[in-house]
């Protein structure tokens, strides 16, 4: 089941995250802690294999040491971060395109009428052929789901009828057949608008809509369980990561001090720093590998059969069947001759009436003397006496030149209108506009 944290962590507080180290389920410690323990064991069966050869094998030894040491950092491991950004952005990707029948149900309940019993059959069947247009896909990128529905006698035991099972498999096609209940559903709702059940041809064309829009979403996830992150990428990242850490192996040994070599002054037996940097490097390469396919059954992939169950029990069925034409009686809400409506508050959240209104970051700002109007005369005599070269002075002697005589100004800008006039005339893009 995914794991769900995001309540300890809705506000931020000293040592927020810290709170979450102790966690076991969906951590880190849990999908590593195999290769962290093998990797400390090579490294201390190597540790101790360095202490009992002989002084000129321990010569060569350190030799290699240090030649495998100064050429670890050739190995680009800043691309691992990369691969894990890109991984990260497919799995929301994927969780997006879930196919969910919540817009097609809202389309339903209020476009395909009819209280009897014809009416309820046609709402019901079409939103069954939706969701098990779902649970086809579903069924096809997701290991969970498939055990829940190995074959096909589980599928109509479930969600067909023994009928629509020989029209199922009477269409022969060496492709994914998930998109047959999108195509029955179009159908049925065909007849329904023949039938008057769908008054119009706008809701029908709204229905489809959303059912093209469903149906876009299976594709998209089956496209994303066909076309994964090319191999070659997934195998230059392992291979940086592995290769990296088996040079570490050797590279990393605290060789014998009292060789003078640079970098060895001090044997702590443990290598902390090199055990933190496996932790962290090979964390990453686990992220990927939990979250490149989130169809799993890891503690943090999608809980797709929940999905199936809600999406069939309470949208599908409920909806459009029990909740049809069925509302609440209307009356007068508690601020009905209130002109100044304000949701109750707890002792908890008084602190919201005691914060004014925002109304804009430039109204903490204090008005000052240069803001108040002036008349442009008084400008222009306060910036010549002041010796300003403002770079607008010529702009406030035209605008008052036009301001005591609006004849001239008014003929300045007819002939400036008519001279563009002419040049938009004479202009080729003015005829392709026209």
């Amino acid at each position: 089941m995914t794991v769900t944290y995001t309540a300890r962590v809705a506000n931020a507080r000293f040592c927020g995250f810290s709170k979450l180290l102790l966690a076991w389920k969906g951590s880190i410690y849990k999908v590593l802690y195999k290769e962290f323990l093998a990797f400390f064991v090579l490294y201390a069966a190597i540790s101790i294999t360095y202490f009992l050869l002989y002084e000129d094998q321990k010569r060569h030894f350190e030799k290699l040491a240090i030649y495998c040491n100064h050429y670890a950092s050739l190995i680009p491991m800043s691309f691992v971060l990369f691969y894990v950004t890109l991984i990260v952005n497919r799995w929301w990707n994927q969780y997006t395109s879930i196919p969910l029948p919540d817009r097609i149900m809202c389309v339903l309940s209020g476009g395909l009428q009819g209280n009897d019993e014809r009416g309820r059959l046609l709402r019901r069947t079409l939103m069954r052929y939706a969701s098990l247009s779902s649970l086809l896909i579903l069924r096809s990128v997701s290991t969970a789901v498939f055990k829940r529905f190995p074959t096909m006698d589980h599928v109509v035991e479930a969600f067909m009828t023994r009928e629509e099972r020989k029209k199922f498999e009477g269409l022969h096609s060496p492709y994914n057949k998930f998109w047959i209940p999108c195509v029955w559903f179009t159908n049925l709702a065909a007849v329904a608008r023949c039938e008057g059940r769908i008054r119009d041809d706008h809701t029908l064309k709204l229905l489809l809509e959303e059912l093209n829009a469903f149906r876009g979403k299976c594709s998209l996830l089956f496209h994303y369980d066909m076309v994964s992150v090319p191999l070659v990428y997934t195998q230059v990242v392992t291979l940086a990561v592995y290769s990296f850490f088996l040079v570490c192996l050797i590279g990393r040994q605290f060789l014998d001090p009292g060789q003078g070599y640079q970098g060895h002054d001090l044997d702590l037996y443990v290598p902390i720093f090199t055990l933190l940097q496996f932790f962290f490097y090979a964390g990453w390469l686990k992220v990927a590998e939990q979250l490149i396919n989130p169809f799993g059954e890891d503690d943090d992939d999608f809980e797709t059969n929940w999905l199936i169950d809600r999406n069939f029990q309470q949208v599908s069925m409920m909806a459009v069947d029990e909740m049809y034409g069925d509302l609440p009686v209307m009356e007068r809400d508690r601020y009905w001759n209130d002109s100044n409506p304000r949701p109750p508050y707890t002792a908890a959240t008084l602190f919201v009436l005691r914060k004014p209104s925002f109304q804009g970051s430039t109204f903490d700002m204090i008005p000052k003397e240069e803001m108040h109007f002036q008349p442009l005369e008084n400008i222009a005599e306060n910036m010549e006496e002041s010796g300003t070269r403002h770079p607008n002075i010529a702009l406030f002697n035209r605008l008052l030149t036009a301001a005591h005589s609006p004849s001239s100004f008014m003929g300045v800008a007819f002939r400036r209108t008519s001279a563009q006039l002419q040049r938009l005339q004479h202009s080729p893009s003015t005829d392709r506009c026209l």
